[in-house]
């Protein structure tokens, strides 16, 4: 699996900005001008653009910042890459890859859970996702990455033009991965009042939060199991509804939010509330290796990108332009993959005797078997597609018993060769 699986590129701020003539470390400071940006500020490998008087977070349109890059492909900008550990380098934790990849090529899925031991990779294997993602269309200028073909995936002001017979304009764009940091506020999620519209033009405004930059993209929290109670309820609201609505300092708006949730934790730290738990369309356990030979390929692995990260990255690219390929394949040939009644039957059947609730595993699992099919290169699913995809769509769904001692996992893949038999 690790040789058909592929990175992502982080953007630091150019070296010349901590540059000094001198022999004594000083770090050069950024002169401001009114009304002029002032360089860029770099979040969780987001590039956003401050202008001086804005919050250094104020949120800058995905497809105006594609414009410049294909407008400027300047040497400065390759150079300010933080370069990151390649997706086709991990080794083992093929049941987490697996789950990520399946999850980009068939958004709908839901997304995925990882829990796990500290040190495993998690968090590292969720970032290297970014530069498998594929491009997609968005509305040139639309802070909420707006898709000019779809009115589910529009912001209110872009479906007005379109009711109007405007013509848009269209770029295309990587998906976006933003990052949920633990300590993130209420309004820097939802959006709040633009304070800068309100002090010099006197209106009120809407300055649009992660949420809106995730819309049509991914969003990662890491250690997921210790985000406090109130983003949790702004998670499951915009998760279930695939909007998000914001009332607040007499603004009434509300946007497409709709993204693939990705978390990472570790089960030591505490557990997850399952009304968000549930909102995960697949869950991946991730343990660690134990073989020996494994851990010292790990380490020297690792030792090898520390020590020269470009000479690493380009040893890993055949293998990463050959996973984005099968991606790229796998996405448009999704639509033509059948399942059978007969599997569609079982496969309702394992849940209904597990007793999961409502009708989501059902979903997710069919879901997921015909992502993984057109990943294969199949325009049908086998009954063997289902068996590895079934224990992460169904395990964080089960009744928690506190007498079994039997991993939830393994009781779905049991109760799958008795119905499948």
């Amino acid at each position: 699996m690790a040789s058909t699986l592929g990175t992502s590129s982080i953007a630091l701020l150019p070296s010349r900005y901590f540059s000094s003539s001198s022999s004594k470390p000083s770090v050069h400071t950024l002169s401001l001008t009114s009304g002029q940006n002032y360089g860029r500020k770099f979040y969780g490998g987001i590039g956003i653009h401050g202008i001086k008087g804005r919050s250094q977070f104020s949120v800058a349109s995905v497809a105006t910042e594609v414009n410049s890059v294909e407008q400027n492909p300047s040497t400065v900008a390759k150079e300010s890459q933080r370069p990151v550990y390649p997706f086709a380098a991990i080794v083992g934790q093929d049941e987490m890859k697996l789950c990520l990849l399946l999850n980009v090529i068939d958004p709908k899925i839901g997304g995925v859970m990882i829990m796990g031991d500290r040190g495993t990779g998690k968090s590292t294997t969720v970032r290297s996702l970014v530069d498998l993602l594929p491009q997609i269309k968005v509305v040139a200028g639309d802070p909420y990455n707006s898709d000019p073909e779809d009115p589910e995936f529009m912001g209110v002001e872009v479906r007005e033009r379109v009711l109007q017979g405007e013509q848009l304009s269209v770029v295309l764009t990587k998906i976006n991965m933003v990052d949920l940091p633990l300590g993130a506020t209420e309004d820097r999620v939802c959006g709040t009042i633009d304070i800068e519209k309100a002090l010099t033009d006197g209106v009120k405004a809407f300055e649009p939060g992660l949420l809106a930059k995730a819309n049509r993209g991914i969003l990662y929290v890491d250690e997921v199991n210790l985000l406090d109670d109130h983003l949790v309820d702004v998670l499951l609201d915009s998760a279930a509804s695939g909007w998000n609505t914001v009332e607040r300092e007499g603004i009434s708006i509300s946007h497409p939010a709709r993204f693939i949730l990705i978390g990472s934790g570790n089960p030591e730290e505490g557990e997850l509330r399952p009304q968000l738990l549930d909102r995960f369309g697949m869950h991946a356990q991730v343990g660690t290796v134990r073989d020996a030979e494994l851990r010292v390929k790990i380490v020297e692995e690792r030792g090898r990108f520390d020590k020269n990260p470009k000479e690493f990255r380009e040893s890993y690219k055949a293998e990463q332009e050959k996973l984005q390929d099968q991606i790229t394949s796998a996405r448009s040939a999704l639509s033509s993959v059948q399942i059978d009644q007969d599997l569609k039957v079982k496969i309702s059947k394992v849940c209904a005797e597990l007793n999961v609730d409502g009708l989501r595993g059902d979903i997710v699992t069919n879901r997921a078997a015909k992502a993984l099919a057109a990943l294969k290169g199949r325009d049908k699913v086998s009954a063997e597609d289902i068996a590895t995809v079934i224990p992460n769509c169904l395990r964080h769904r089960l009744r928690k018993d506190p007498l079994e001692s039997i991993d939830s996992g393994l009781l779905v893949t049991e109760k799958f060769y008795e119905v499948f038999s």
